[in-house]
């Protein structure tokens, strides 16, 4: 079944939309970026609910299921520990994964606020294990190239990042674990402001301050709808990051621009293959990211034949089996526990910053 290819058994906590979305990426990398560093054996995943699980690990491949996530930890088979899990059960299970020598992807937020998430990192990094944040973004094509860009020089000095997350569905009456502030933690700042952080900490680089407010505008609901930041980077440039559950007609509308003093860039998640290019004042034109030259295109079609959302995940996970078979490092290009981190600590700024009224500066333990 392997060709060859030495093995590495997974085994998954969580198995609603992440879990999905890990588990197509490990399938879908065995075959198509060929050949995968090592190739993945789902072995066991786990969830609380035993009908839902059970089914979940026949429709997606895993040899069996567990209704404690501890059999995980256990498990002698179980050599990637992948955790989709809900926010609060990041750390505990990480953690412990780590402890029991096991490698470990994490869903992003890391933790609920920076103190929990700093202890992950620390407590997983003293291990040894190969250890990720999972930031799927980073492995857009668009986005990799425009990392590439920035590096070789193409924007100059870097004068402005403004990012937004927006969907719609906030307004939703049904029971959400993600509106319960002890499971989720805050609201779309952790869930989608946190994909903002990151990308801008990976395209422009650390952010020394913040100034922000949040809103909730559903009564009686403990997280933040909404928040908005300003923001300050420590290489001299200035943005700002918003999301909202609130942005009617939106569905998954991640956008950035760049600006630069030699040209700008600027994406939007829903045209995924596209990258905006401005040489200068020239004026934006449109890169069609699936050259075969391009970021991550070696394992897929001919040019102009686009790629989706699931494939990030392709792109993320092959990254880490490569840093496990000892192929490279997860830094820089994909998220550490430190990364996680650090979003988590930005966040935890913008959200003080909302309660007091004042410009938060951001230090890192």
């Amino acid at each position: 079944m392997s060709g060859g290819i030495r093995p590495i058994g997974v085994g998954m906590l969580g198995y609603a939309f992440m879990g999905k979305a890990h588990a197509n990426g490990y399938k879908k990398l065995s075959y198509m970026a060929w050949p995968p560093p090592l190739m993945p054996r789902l072995v066991s995943i786990a969830g609380r609910n035993e009908e839902a699980v059970s089914a979940a690990a026949v429709r997606y491949g895993f040899e069996r299921h567990v209704t404690d996530w501890h059999e995980l930890v256990t498990d002698p088979e179980v050599e990637l520990f992948d955790n989709s899990g809900p926010n609060n059960l990041h750390a505990e299970p990480t953690i412990a994964a780590a402890e029991a020598g096991k490698h470990v992807i994490c869903e992003k937020p890391l933790g609920r606020n920076a103190g929990e998430s700093y202890d992950v990192w620390q407590r997983v990094a003293a291990t040894g294990v190969k250890h990720m944040t999972a930031f799927n973004y980073r492995f857009v094509p668009a986005v990799r190239l425009a990392r590439q860009l920035i590096e070789a020089g193409e924007l100059g000095e870097i004068y402005h990042f403004r990012g937004r997350y927006l969907q719609e569905w906030g307004p939703t009456t049904e029971e959400v674990w993600r509106f319960d502030k002890k499971l989720a933690g805050s609201g779309a700042l952790g869930d989608l402001a946190a994909h903002v952080v990151d990308l801008a900490r990976y395209l422009v680089g650390e952010i020394a301050s913040v100034s922000g407010t949040t809103h909730t505008f559903m009564p009686g609901r403990e997280v933040d709808d909404a928040v908005e930041s300003v923001a300050e980077f420590e290489g001299g440039a200035v943005g700002t990051i918003e999301a909202t559950r609130f942005a009617t007609g939106r569905k998954n509308a991640f956008s950035w621009e760049i600006n630069g003093s030699k040209g700008s860039l600027a994406f939007d998640l829903e045209r995924l293959n596209e990258l905006e290019h401005s040489e200068g004042t020239k004026g934006f034109r449109r890169i069609l990211v699936s050259e075969a030259d391009h970021p991550f295109w070696q394992w897929w079609w001919p040019h102009g034949h686009i790629i989706g959302w699931e494939h990030t995940f392709v792109h993320e996970l092959h990254h880490l089996l490569d840093a496990i078979a000892g192929n490279g490092e997860v830094a820089p290009h994909g998220a550490t526990l430190e990364d996680g981190y650090r979003a988590a600590e930005v966040c935890d700024a913008i959200l003080r910053s909302a309660e007091s009224g004042r410009r938060e500066h951001i230090t890192y333990r």
